[in-house]
């Protein structure tokens, strides 16, 4: 992810499709950082360096027609990413009290994903590594074994893993998605 394709919104977002090629959307939690975790971290650990939470959208694309490649192709081709769209942010204290708490509440948070008015799929956290708060606990871990990779910051935002199977999108359609959740809900435009 790059600072140029990373888009704070306020609830609603409007994404130019110029230059991007066979887009995908990602229904996603996005979690901004406000401490380092530890290497061995658990969940009260992610979680107390856990600022805000909000709903995102990644938008994925492949240069690989009808998204058929390998891993070194999804790679080179910038590891799919296009653009990532972060909502609203909701400060973790008003959500969970506690590592546990998060994960059982995010784990158990269905999603409905819309095209317009009409639904298009249904997910659940727990879809995620067993939830978000795994994935980030996943993702602590995982930079801990990688010497030479930077370890996240205060204002690091992190991406957990979409909720849903990715949808194709084309210009002139709009998304959104609810959850049962005290986050914000997003919608996107594609022009």
């Amino acid at each position: 992810m790059w600072n140029t394709t990373l888009a704070r919104c306020e609830g609603e977002a409007t994404l130019d499709l110029t230059g991007v090629s066979q887009l995908r959307l990602e229904p996603e939690v996005a979690f901004c950082m406000s401490a380092t975790p530890p290497a061995n971290a658990w969940l009260e650990e992610p979680f107390s360096c856990v600022d805000w939470l909000a709903s995102s959208f990644k938008v994925v694309q492949s240069h690989c027609l009808g998204w058929k490649f390998n891993a070194a192709q999804a790679v080179a081709d910038g590891a799919l990413h296009a653009h990532l769209l972060v909502g609203k942010p909701t400060p973790v204290s008003q959500i969970a009290g506690s590592g546990a708490d998060l994960d059982k509440l995010l784990a158990q948070t269905h999603l409905k994903l819309y095209r317009g008015h009409e639904l298009i799929d249904t997910g659940v956290g727990s879809n995620v590594l067993d939830g978000p708060l795994h994935a980030l606990l996943h993702f602590v871990h995982e930079l801990a074994t990688c010497p030479e990779a930077p370890s996240l910051q205060a204002g690091s935002i992190v991406t957990t893993g979409t909720w849903t199977d990715a949808w194709p999108v084309r210009e002139g359609e709009t998304w959104h998605y609810e959850t049962n959740t005290p986050f914000a809900s997003l919608q996107v435009a594609f022009r």
